[in-house]
């Protein structure tokens, strides 16, 4: 298997897009914030210091999408349409979901993981006062569709 990020002496090269066709492009991920069930229970009760645990993380998701090309070297900077970034609450911790959409020449997966992997950092940071061993994790992309590759799903829970 060839990757398309090295040149031909191996050497890190950004991927050449321009000869693509623009289709419509969709990425989710998932991603898990392992914590006590007293650190859920104070999310949501909104009981923690720092503020709405989830609203934060939303728009911080969002933002991550956002900047995608600014943190990972030679991601192409994408024109997004649509960004959610929502929570699931369990006994166990917060599970993140981000779906991302576009109409571009590459796809948009790591937008979505970006979202997931922000989401979570806040999450970790708005509560590592009263919870200091959450763990993040299972970070993956569940479904991809658009351009040359077509659909992707992966249903296997990983948590």
């Amino acid at each position: 298997m060839e990757f398309s990020h090295l040149d031909q002496n191996g050497r890190a090269n950004m991927v050449d897009v321009g000869d693509k066709a623009i289709s419509c492009r969709i990425a989710r991920a998932t991603g898990f914030v392992e914590m006590r069930e007293d650190t859920v229970k104070r999310i949501h009760e909104n009981l923690l210091k720092k503020g709405d645990v989830l609203s934060v993380a939303t728009l911080a998701g969002i933002m991550g999408a956002k900047r995608t090309a600014e943190l990972i070297p030679l991601c192409h900077g994408i024109l997004l349409e649509h960004v959610e970034v929502t929570f699931e609450l369990d006994e166990r911790g917060v599970r993140i979901f981000a779906e991302v959409k576009t109409d571009a020449k590459t796809g948009v997966e790591m937008e979505a993981l970006t979202a997931v992997s922000v989401a979570a950092l806040t999450i970790f940071d708005m509560c590592k006062a009263v919870d200091k061993q959450m763990v993040i994790g299972h970070i993956h992309v569940t479904h991809k569709e658009g351009g040359r590759s077509g659909i992707f799903d992966c249903s296997e829970d990983r948590s």
